[in-house]
């Protein structure tokens, strides 16, 4: 077992051989794209197997009955799974990982009887979040960012989208945005980054729209001349950014070549998932609230929706209506919205076991959404989501299972027993 700590940096080095897989999940010959619709149920599982590990990567794979057996000792590691199952590492492509504090206080007072927006309206929320990050350090952030990627990783997440959008400033916002930089250089996990510069708008500012230029005319090209942001977001909401905001930072990410990740309807339908297909976007997350034409605009075009169950359950709202997507054909990904104010938990086995229980999906849907669908809402298709032949040996060796199904059924038991990254077993 390895030490987080002093875990080695990228891929490992040498050769591991697990055998006796009582259930292996996403192994095949090229790495899956996307799984759309009725597809999600069709992840491949392969019954009594083996896998082939080699320098990080999953090198071969098949059945226990076609296995040709050991030629070359040295150097192997072989690990006996005893039939418990092999996953794909999760793949979280919604974050706010990095952030100053918690808003323990905030939780309270929703206990209490105030809403989210009436907290906000008395200088809670993200604009809390903000006076917290700015006063803070950039070595402190990174280390409290890293311990919680640290965390999460443990969890069996092996990839992870990280915003920006509690700096609200330029200063402050590059700051965020170096940090989650930097936890990916460190070569444990994917990381992307997303600027969401237009997250709220903060004092000093005359309006929205004066924000919102401000941001792309000023920051955002700061942002892409450091290299510091893989796609650019925008909170999409009633009383936070309307659809001409929305527009503008739509046409901006096309400028700098940056494809969009969108917040929108968490609250309200307001033409905003229309409008990201319109436009390309990568993926449009939330989606609490939708309309039938915002699912038919979904199903019609290339966007990914991303459900953020945790949100929902913390603040008590409706979920994302999965069952209706998939239905409907799209490639649903689920993710965790990790973040202080509304989803402080980066926990993607209970986001997945949502899925099931509140978003109508099958575990082999929940599962799909949370690993395979996940890396195309990064376009990390090639590296993570699944265990084909050439991808990151990322995974998940698990408790005793009876099934696949069960993966999502005790939904509050851990389900890792050990968590394998790039090849190096994390403790």
């Amino acid at each position: 077992m390895c030490d987080l700590v002093t875990m080695e940096t990228g891929f490992a080095q040498g050769r591991l051989l697990i055998k006796d897989i009582g259930h292996l999940v996403g192994f095949g010959e090229t790495p899956l794209n996307r799984l759309s619709g009725q597809d999600m149920r069709r992840m491949p599982v392969l019954e009594n197997a083996w896998l082939a590990v080699e320098d990080g990567r999953v090198m071969d794979g098949g059945s226990m009955a076609d296995f040709p057996g050991i030629a070359d000792w040295s150097g192997l590691e072989v690990v006996d799974a005893n039939g418990r199952c092999v996953l794909p590492s999760w793949v979280d492509s919604h974050t706010h990982l990095v952030h100053a504090a918690p808003r323990a206080g905030e939780w309270v007072d929703r206990i209490r009887g105030l809403s989210y927006q009436e907290i906000a309206a008395r200088g809670g929320g993200i604009l809390n979040s903000a006076r917290a990050l700015r006063e803070m350090e950039e070595e402190a952030l990174f280390d409290r960012s890293l311990k919680r990627m640290m965390r999460l990783m443990r969890m069996g997440t092996g990839a992870v989208e990280i915003k920006s959008g509690y700096g609200l400033d330029m200063a402050s916002e590059m700051k965020m945005l170096r940090v989650a930089r930097r936890l990916g250089e460190l070569g444990h996990i994917p990381v992307k980054t997303t600027f969401l510069g237009c997250h709220a708008v903060p004092e000093g500012f005359a309006d929205t729209m004066a924000y919102t230029r401000h941001m792309l005319d000023e920051v955002l090209p700061a942002v892409a001349a450091e290299g510091l942001a893989d796609h650019v977001d925008i909170f999409c909401e009633s009383g936070y950014f309307g659809l001409e905001e929305t527009r503008m930072l739509l046409e901006a990410g096309d400028k700098w070549g940056l494809p969009a990740k969108v917040h929108v309807n968490q609250f309200t339908a307001m033409g905003g998932v229309g409008l990201c297909v319109e436009h390309g976007a990568l993926s449009v997350d939330h989606l609490e609230v939708l309309e039938a034409d915002d699912v038919a605009e979904l199903a019609s075009g290339a966007t990914i929706p991303v459900a953020l169950p945790l949100c929902s359950l913390f603040l008590d709202l409706p979920y994302t209506p999965g069952r209706t997507l998939v239905d409907a054909g799209c490639a649903l990904a689920i993710a965790t919205d990790f973040n202080p104010g509304s989803a402080p938990s980066g926990n993607m086995h209970l986001a997945a076991a949502m899925g099931c229980l509140r978003m109508g999906l099958e575990p082999m849907e929940a599962l799909a959404a949370a690993t395979v669908n996940g890396a195309a809402a990064l376009g990390l298709s090639e590296q993570v989501g699944g265990l084909a032949v050439g991808q990151e040996a990322s995974l998940m060796l698990t408790r005793p299972l009876s099934s696949v199904d069960e993966a999502l059924y005790a939904f509050g038991d851990p389900l890792p027993e050990r968590v394998l990254l790039r090849g190096h077993w994390v403790g």
